[in-house]
């Protein structure tokens, strides 16, 4: 499976623009700039990006994960922090803090919190990116 996405860019890094298409047309032409990447500015920008991808395919992975534990989830609701440093080579991923609540009949905290950690470390997304990555996962009623 492959899966596609294209960027163009316009101008110089901090007066320039940008826009960001994915092969599903979900994304077509989003715009983004400098300012929408270091500051305030309406738009999106890579990290925000990567930060959705990464509480989607959590989400997705500890559903799964429940599901053949004899698990059924009935809703599982995950945001996902991205820390961005400045660092002496440039800037860099540095961390992830992934914050998930979710409504789970029948299962107890440890065994939720046994199979949230196996999502986190076997979640695609998580296996690509080289920062740490720490979960804070409870239940909710």
């Amino acid at each position: 499976m492959q899966r596609k996405a294209s960027a163009r860019w316009q101008g110089s890094a901090q007066d320039g623009s940008g826009t960001l298409t994915t092969q599903s047309g979900t994304l077509a032409d989003v715009p983004f700039t400098f300012k929408a990447r270091f500051g305030d500015a309406r738009g999106t920008n890579p990290e925000e990006l990567i930060a959705v991808a990464h509480a989607g395919c959590f989400s997705m992975a500890l559903s799964f994960a429940l599901g053949n534990a004899g698990h059924a989830p009935e809703s599982i609701a995950t945001e996902a922090a991205l820390t961005l440093e400045k660092q002496e080579t440039g800037f860099a991923i540095t961390a992830i803090h992934l914050v998930t609540r979710a409504k789970v009949p029948g299962i107890d905290a440890a065994t939720f919190h046994r199979i949230a950690e196996g999502a986190k470390a076997g979640c695609p997304v998580s296996k690509v990116l080289n920062a740490k990555i720490t979960l804070d996962a409870s239940l909710v009623a």
